[in-house]
């Protein structure tokens, strides 16, 4: 008999009881979101979601999202995702992704959710999708796998 159980999703406890004020502050001072009008939509423990409007500028030659600017917010959501789970006083640092492009990221807007798969002491693995929303529609355009370095006690400049 085939197994048809689906694993449960996962659900973490934050170590920092500031964590929302944590986020959200690191991603005021990361200037990159700024230039690219990013801004954080549902925050949760272990989840992030990023938004980001369509400009002309943002896009490539065929115009539609360049893969940079759709890797660039997946990155951040995986990372804030990450940091909603570490104690006070740390902050992040992605230490590795893999990003496949499975569509053009053709729409008004792009939304990147990252969520975390597992969490430790140092490292922290995350997964990310973006979704290019256009006419209301969604078409997941890419998906991503990370590594995060918790990078403790620091100090934040």
């Amino acid at each position: 008999m085939p197994h048809t159980a689906r694993p449960a999703r996962n659900v973490f406890e934050p170590r920092n009881p500031d964590w929302d004020a944590t986020v959200r502050a690191s991603f005021a001072r990361q200037k990159v979101m700024t230039l690219i009008g990013a801004e954080i939509g549902e925050l949760k423990p272990g989840r992030c979601e990023i938004r980001l409007p369509f400009r002309d500028d943002l896009t490539q030659q065929n115009g539609f999202f360049h893969a940079g600017i759709t890797s660039t917010i997946v990155d951040s959501a995986g990372g804030y995702a990450g940091l909603t789970l570490m104690t006070a006083g740390s902050d992040v640092l992605t230490v590795e992704f893999k990003l496949n492009l499975l569509a053009p990221a053709d729409g008004e807007f792009l939304v990147a959710e990252g969520q975390v798969l597992k969490t430790g002491r140092n490292l922290v693995i995350t997964r990310g999708e973006v979704y290019a929303i256009k006419n209301g529609r969604a078409t997941h355009c890419a998906t991503m796998q990370q590594t995060l370095m918790t990078m403790h006690a620091k100090e934040n400049k």
